[in-house]
């Protein structure tokens, strides 16, 4: 027997009694989105290595170990993308939308990086990014945190995530407490572990990151960026607590949340959750303004944020409300050949006169108790029943099945006004 050819590690497959949940989350970002103005962009899976090799850097994890990176047959060193901020850029760079005013944009997908698979970190994961052009004041970086608020309150998770917040400064700020922090590190080499060796001559500011309890004690010791920032770093980032004060939202400073990445600036932030374990980053942002100068572009503002929709959707606590939505509202039961016939132009009916209504019909035959197994494995909460009797009398059958009540019958003619007040 052949064997079976199974799914590639780490990446999974979303089944579906788990794509409701994630169309609801999807449902609660689209609309949160749309109602600050933030438009959707859709861009491709597949960039240029090129890209990724300028945005993120070439010395950088993501880079020289986890991109999936090939050659096509014109020969051309292709990736699947590891994250969205630069192929968002590119596209906008490509089409000439930054030639005009402000743009708020989002996007959805899949990620790759060919990292070792855990709960929480996958090959394959699934992001929700925005990205916001043309803006420099700190009342743009308020707005992607009070949004991103409102996501949380609208899927009932808020009081599982903490806001984080720090400023990088400017990059000449930066290039000084750089110098600073590299010194410091050198003189307690011994005391490095081997990832913070390497990164020490590459990227030194993602020491401070460091998740080995080792590190702790070395770290808390280093100089802080915060003592390096000039005074029109330090204004924007007092301009971005003041408004956050303002709207209610409390936040922690973080003096070590950093970004290793060189065209970063000014504000970046984190909402983190220490309801998953070591992968607690569950929505991560940050100013990027230096980038689209990197890429090519006039220097402009930029800002964005990316969530991981994997560990979102772990901290969900009302899972069924979103499991609910993809259930049918009905199950329709036919059995003999007249009903067969006749409950297909009754569903059709339905249809037209309720649009929202999640009508199954019942197909390819079996009895009534059959039939009946179906309908309350689908989930359905009721059970519309229609046999040759009912079809010639045009009757329909009623049955709960979510609550204990007795089947009824009513006419077809009245069947849709009954399902629109009962589900609707």
């Amino acid at each position: 027997m052949t064997d079976k050819i199974q799914a590639i590690r780490g990446m999974h497959d979303i089944l579906p009694d788990q794509t409701p949940r994630w169309q609801g989350v999807e449902a609660v970002f689209r609309r949160v989105l749309s109602a600050y103005g933030y438009q959707e962009i859709r861009l491709p899976i597949v960039e240029k290595t090129e890209l990724f090799k300028r945005s993120i850097g070439e010395v950088t994890d993501i880079v020289e170990k986890e991109m999936y990176t090939f050659d096509d047959r014109n020969g051309d060193s292709l990736t699947l993308r590891p994250e969205g901020t630069a192929g968002c850029l590119r596209a906008c760079l490509e089409q000439g939308l930054l030639h005009y005013p402000a743009h708020r944009l989002w996007y959805q997908g899949p990620m790759f990086r060919h990292e070792r698979p855990q709960k929480g970190r996958y090959r394959q994961f699934h992001q929700m990014g925005v990205e916001a052009y043309g803006m420099s004041g700190p009342d743009i970086d308020a707005e992607l945190i009070l949004l991103t608020r409102r996501i949380w309150n609208d899927l009932g998770i808020a009081h599982k995530l903490e806001l984080q917040l720090n400023s990088l400064g400017t990059a000449e700020e930066r290039h000084v407490y750089r110098r600073q922090l590299v010194e410091y590190l050198q003189k307690h080499s011994d005391r490095l572990d081997e990832d913070s060796r390497r990164r020490l001559e590459t990227n030194p500011l993602r020491i401070l990151d460091s998740k080995s309890p080792d590190m702790y004690e070395l770290v808390r010791g280093a100089p802080v960026l915060q003592d390096y920032l000039g005074e029109e770093s330090r204004n924007h980032f007092d301009g971005l607590t003041r408004i956050l004060d303002d709207a209610g939202i409390s936040y922690v400073l973080n003096p070590r949340l950093v970004r290793g990445l060189d065209y970063y600036c000014k504000t970046v932030f984190e909402w983190v959750t220490r309801e998953l374990g070591a992968q607690g980053t569950v929505c991560a942002g940050g100013r990027y303004d230096g980038l689209i100068e990197q890429l090519g572009g006039k220097a402009s503002h930029a800002i964005g944020f990316a969530l991981g929709m994997e560990r979102l959707i772990e901290l969900l606590d009302d899972q069924a409300r979103f499991d609910q939505a993809g259930r049918p509202h009905a199950y329709l039961i036919r059995v003999g050949a007249e009903a067969e016939r006749e409950g297909l132009r009754l569903a059709e009916q339905l249809r037209d006169a309720l649009p929202g209504l999640q009508l199954t019909v019942n197909c390819g035959g079996g009895n009534f108790k059959s039939q009946f197994k179906r309908a309350d494995k689908s989930g359905a909460e009721l059970a519309l029943i229609l046999g040759e009797d009912e079809a010639r009398d045009q009757l329909i059958g009623i049955k709960p099945l979510r609550k204990e009540a007795n089947q009824f019958t009513i006419e077809q003619s009245e069947l849709a006004a009954y399902l629109e007040t009962l589900i609707f």
